[in-house]
């Protein structure tokens, strides 16, 4: 079982890489500070629209929820990890 966690875990840390840096990328590119590349372009409507972006669900699990939804099932995730790791 610590494998499949080590595993999962792996997995979920390069989702949410991959979700704070076009995150932080989105503020900056809104700020001026840097240029909107088609990919954060495309990614900023996704979220304006209320869908998961793209370059997100490359490396996710598979979800067809709105983008609340997605991430509510997200965080019960990260808890359902965080409880699994502490037992």
């Amino acid at each position: 079982m610590n494998t499949v966690l080590t595993q999962e875990l792996s997995r979920f840390n390069v989702l949410f890489t991959i979700i704070r840096d076009s995150l932080k990328d989105m503020k900056r590119a809104i700020k001026g500070e840097v240029l909107l590349s088609a990919e954060l372009e495309s990614a900023l409507n996704f979220m304006i629209d209320g869908k998961v972006p793209d370059i997100w669900l490359k490396k996710s699990y598979p979800s067809l929820k709105p983008l609340s939804g997605y991430i509510k099932d997200l965080r019960e995730r990260i808890e359902f990890f965080d409880h699994w790791a502490a037992t």
